[in-house]
């Protein structure tokens, strides 16, 4: 049965690259060119989700580019005094890693050794896995994209695992664990200080089997609390909601403490982004109050850590929301016919929608920059 899937796909390769090379040229004057990019920029705080890339071979460019930047800023962080080396010719050590980039580009623009449409013809079988219809559907455009996710994740993890294991046992005690530097920069009066997600509570909840490490699974789940099963960090997620929204500290979440923030998580979980209206406050104040009564589970007028459970996946979205956000965006753009998955032949004439691009003009030296998802 997979050799005559094989023979299928191959096949319908052929017969769509065949059309594809005999179809007319556009008019010189209409043609656009695509200059795919590397992601050239690393942060220890993003400020917001980044898409993964869609294709593996781009994501592991990008994670030996970006482990590049991350030693380098670690370095700086972690090091000052390293970072400072009066003896290094101003740039020395930047040049190195913007050739890398540049030949990363290059690479990835040069036709003959990366071939976009080769790549999707490569991809497609392996993603049309659920089954394999010869479609690709959002459930299994989701579940590719979380396969990326979860590679991207584990190595950045790895990656902090090595830097905190002082001692390389294959394990992080708290005492090897070095709070992340705004904390050991700031005072207890500093904004956020207070907050647990550094603190040793939280690697208590972090530590599923209670022997006082971390093993890679477990620190993986102390990063990356919103995708854990672990109902101990989940519980801890739930009391730094309260924490963090007990604007009068009482210990508990008061309807307007709900309100003014909770809810609106919540509510934008559940359009997945896609309503961009502002509805007022007047108009929002009756499905605020029926959610939270119905999390009011003892009726005393205010949400515990253990009454916000329910919602704690909405006000942490996990990766597996993002990786459907993601598919749902590609269907969107690539589905030319509109019956809500994707042929082979839709995404080899919407190539760029898997693949971010600079698009420019021939006879237009500006560059127009199209955020897409990766």
């Amino acid at each position: 049965m997979g050799k005559v899937s094989l023979f299928i796909y191959v096949t319908i390769a052929l017969l769509l690259l065949l059309l594809l090379s005999k179809s007319p040229n556009k008019p010189h004057s209409n043609r656009r060119h695509r200059r795919l990019k590397v992601r050239s920029s690393f942060n220890f705080r993003p400020a917001h989700h980044e898409p993964v890339p869609f294709d593996p071979l781009v994501a592991d460019i990008e994670r030996r580019r970006e482990d590049r930047q991350w030693e380098k800023q670690y370095i700086e962080h972690a090091h000052h005094e390293l970072s400072h080396n009066h003896d290094a010719a101003p740039g020395e050590e930047a040049q190195p890693e913007w050739e890398d980039f540049m030949n990363a580009e290059d690479y990835l623009n040069d036709e003959e050794k990366f071939n976009v449409t080769d790549r999707l013809v490569l991809l497609f079988p392996k993603i049309d896995v659920n089954p394999a219809d010869g479609y690709i559907n959002e459930d299994e455009l989701t579940d590719w994209n979380m396969q990326q996710a979860e590679r991207d994740v584990m190595h950045r993890t790895q990656r902090e695992m090595e830097t905190h294991d002082k001692n390389k046992d294959g394990f992080v005690s708290f005492a090897e664990y070095e709070p992340p530097t705004w904390v050991r920069n700031s005072d207890n009066n500093s904004f956020g200080y207070d907050m647990g997600w550094w603190k040793e509570e939280h690697f208590n909840a972090s530590d599923a089997d209670g022997d006082g490490l971390l093993n890679l699974t477990e620190f993986n789940d102390f990063l990356h609390p919103a995708d854990t099963k672990n109902p101990k960090l989940i519980l801890w997620l739930s009391k730094e909601e309260v924490r963090e929204r007990d604007s009068d500290r009482d210990g508990k979440v008061n309807f307007k403490e709900f309100f003014h923030g909770l809810f609106d998580l919540v509510r934008n979980y559940d359009d997945e982004g896609h309503n961009s209206s502002h509805p007022s406050d007047d108009t929002m104040d009756a499905p605020a109050r029926q959610l939270f009564g119905q999390l009011d589970k003892d009726g005393d007028g205010y949400l515990s850590d253990v009454e916000l459970l329910p919602i704690i996946g909405k006000l942490h979205p996990s990766e597996r929301y993002y990786a459907k956000q993601q598919a749902d965006y590609i269907i969107s753009q690539a589905d030319t016919d509109k019956d809500g998955r994707l042929t082979l032949l839709e995404m080899i004439e919407n190539p760029y929608v898997f693949y971010s691009a600079i698009f420019t003009d021939e006879d237009d030296d500006d560059y127009i920059y199209h955020d897409e998802f990766r």
